[in-house]
């Protein structure tokens, strides 16, 4: 089984915190979405023997494109490739782009997943980030969506300089109380280059404040645990058979197809990746040329990558996979790297399925999860 994601590279304005790659010009949108439906033609024998089960619209903001537009990209899936009978197809969709009248004809199309960008139901935080939506469609969007979709998952920040944790409380609640069954939910974060970033460096924007975010996080986890959410990994959370099955399997190593500028893919022992730059793909793609940059993963690159991906997940890093997909020394080295992190209480080694054959896992406990990216980079050999 196999996933497509397909990268929508424009968005009405720039998010302060947001690196991905995007332009908020129209301008060039036919020729690009000409290209992404070459791309998909070009690159169908990369899946030929499996099934794609997920197709994954994200961006930039996907919900900008007509459902004609969609619906063209869907057809050019279905053309080249081999799709199971109920494909789990999801929409990134920013509030301020889903009306009612837009929400009941994506409901009526193919796409049966909403992933709503809220990030906050409060006004202040909305306008400190750029948002483009305001509080009052945040709900609004969600009270219509919440009619029309079962499978919606929405995004929210926190980790917000001067969020309350009352104020964080109330966008749980928010959620909880309009039955969504998916949360996925980062904390704010500066990455280098962006509006946020320069704006700290000025003094414009407060710091930061990691002692907050995770006092946020800690509250994330018990309250959505409360109302019968599963933390399957580390930012996701969901009611069962909700969960996302597109970024599940980038986490279990799946393969996975990624078109458009700035698309990462997946395929066993290789990853490439297309060039961010809208120009340069279209006028590459004409030329029937992918403009990806491909690397061959070592075992070492597969390793890692096992390691990073797993232990963000409720499933774990396997020992006996590792032994087996690894070797011995592999398995050796990982258990030794993890003794300080288990004597801290951060990493455990836990048993399952044990009336027929042991499975050992390591795993994140909870107090681990938080910093769960720094211990699994200490883990990695290089």
């Amino acid at each position: 089984m196999g996933g497509i994601y397909i990268h929508i590279p424009f968005c009405k304005q720039a998010c302060y915190y947001c690196d991905f790659h995007f332009s908020t010009s129209l301008k060039k949108k036919d020729e690009l979405l000409q290209a992404l439906v070459k791309e998909l033609e070009i690159r169908k024998s990369e899946l030929q023997n499996q099934s794609i089960e997920t197709i994954y619209f994200g961006g930039g903001t996907p919900s900008l494109l007509s459902n004609e537009e969609l619906k063209l990209l869907i057809d050019a899936v279905y053309k080249s490739y081999q799709v199971v009978e109920n494909p789990e197809i999801t929409l990134e969709a920013n509030p301020d782009d889903l009306s009612k009248d837009r929400i009941i004809q994506l409901s009526k199309s193919p796409i049966n997943r909403l992933s709503i960008g809220i990030q906050s139901f409060f006004e202040d935080d909305l306008k400190s980030m750029n948002r483009a939506h305001n509080a009052t469609e945040a709900k609004e969007c969600l009270k219509e969506a919440t009619r029309h979709f079962d499978n919606i998952t929405i995004d929210l920040i926190y980790g917000i300089p001067n969020m309350s944790l009352d104020k964080w409380n109330q966008n749980l609640q928010i959620v909880f109380n309009f039955g969504v069954n998916h949360i996925s939910s980062y904390a704010l974060t500066v990455e280098p280059k962006t509006a946020l970033d320069s704006f700290i460096e000025k003094g414009t924007y407060p710091p930061i404040d990691e002692e907050l975010a995770l006092e946020h996080f800690n509250h994330l986890i018990t309250e959505t645990e409360k109302h019968g959410f599963v933390q399957y990994e580390i930012s996701n959370f969901g009611k069962l058979d909700y969960f996302s099955k597109h970024n599940t399997s980038y986490w279990q190593g799946k393969s996975y197809l990624g078109i458009g500028p700035s698309a990462h893919s997946f395929n066993n022992n290789q990853r490439s990746w297309n060039v961010s730059n809208n120009t340069k793909y279209i006028k590459s793609i004409q030329q029937n040329e992918l403009p990806s940059t491909v690397e061959m993963l070592s075992k070492k690159d597969r390793f890692n990558e096992y390691i990073m991906t797993g232990l963000r997940t409720i499933w774990g890093v396997s020992l006996k996979k590792i032994e087996k997909d690894f070797g011995l020394d592999f398995k050796e080295h990982l258990l030794t790297a993890s003794k300080e992190f288990i004597n801290q209480q951060l990493l455990v080694v836990t048993s399952s399925d044990c009336d027929s054959n042991c499975i050992e896992k390591l795993q994140a406990t909870q107090k681990g999860k938080f910093l769960i990216d720094g211990i699994s980079s200490s883990l990695f050999l290089i």
